[in-house]
């Protein structure tokens, strides 16, 4: 059997090697299930993705994302540094735009360039959906917090443009950097809910020139903290329109996160409210860092 290859791709980083790494597999039409989890357990990254095939199907690129304990029907980065392997290795010009045939569904990657190089991609996530409000109580006892370190005139509710997570308003930086996960009460409130993560933000950050910090908790899928996230960003960007948090139905903002952990990333939120429907879109940078064959 051929060689799989594979790509190292940064995703939201502001500088080289910070952001969220990704690896990308081609030539996997052989392999099992449990071969691609077992590759990205091995790789260890927050998810491996994997190309069926080079070729279209339905009118889009079959692919498959792994995180190092299991199978997700969608994720925000994988999804953009998917679509950039695919444009710059398989269709080897530019274009305007990719679908991704994901368990969750079609997702359309658009993307900006200077000359024929990405700049930014961009990708439409799923029409969000609004779950359960979670009491403050418990919340701050799972975060270490106190319950006035939470932003109480918006909701912490679960959110979800594809995979669901929890969505937990903070008054401050100080307070978004005390934040530390409790995992016997997490685990313990999941066991119930659809969401098994949580992305925590605040209107202070590090830097003068961005509108949030954001920091997110994934201990579930083997992911103490994420440098970048761009399905759990979707999802703050459909919260922030839902319950206007900057008092408008539209929001076009720059996002930091990873700053805790030393990855710095840049992640850009666009999201629109137009008759009860909420559109959302995430971009950033994507940046190649090597290619290889998975001996």
């Amino acid at each position: 059997m051929e060689k799989p290859i594979f790509y190292l791709v940064d995703v939201f980083a502001e500088e080289r090697f910070t952001g969220n790494q990704l690896s990308v597999f081609r030539n996997i039409s052989k392999l099992t299930d449990a071969e691609m989890q077992k590759i990205a357990k091995e790789m260890n990254y927050s998810e491996t993705t994997f190309i069926l095939s080079d070729d279209k199907k339905e009118g889009g690129y079959n692919v498959r994302i792994f995180t190092p304990e299991t199978e997700v029907p969608f994720a925000g980065h994988p999804t953009l540094g998917t679509a950039f392997v695919i444009q710059q290795e398989i269709i080897k010009q530019p274009v305007k735009k990719i679908v991704l045939n994901l368990k969750a569904g079609k997702i359309p990657v658009s993307f900006n360039y200077i000359g024929e190089k990405p700049i930014n991609l961009w990708m439409q996530q799923l029409h969000p959906k609004f779950g359960k409000k979670l009491d403050i109580q418990i919340i701050s006892k799972i975060l270490n917090l106190d319950t006035q370190e939470i932003n109480s005139f918006f909701p912490i509710q679960e959110v979800s443009t594809g995979l669901p997570v929890i969505i937990v308003p903070l008054e401050t930086l100080v307070a978004v950097k005390k934040a530390k996960i409790e995992k016997a009460k997490y685990f313990e409130l999941i066991k119930n809910l659809d969401a098994k993560t949580i992305l925590i933000f605040c209107p202070e950050t590090y830097k003068d020139t961005h509108d949030l910090n954001v920091r997110f908790f994934a201990d579930v899928y083997g992911i103490p903290e994420d440098p970048a996230t761009g399905s759990a960003n979707g999802c703050l960007a459909a919260y922030l329109v839902k319950h206007r948090y900057f008092g408008t139905n539209q929001i076009n903002l720059k996002v930091e996160q990873g700053y805790e952990i030393g990855r710095p990333s840049l992640l850009l939120l666009r999201a629109e409210e137009n008759d009860q429907k909420i559109s959302v879109h995430v971009g950033g940078k994507v940046e190649m860092i090597a290619k290889g064959e998975f001996l």
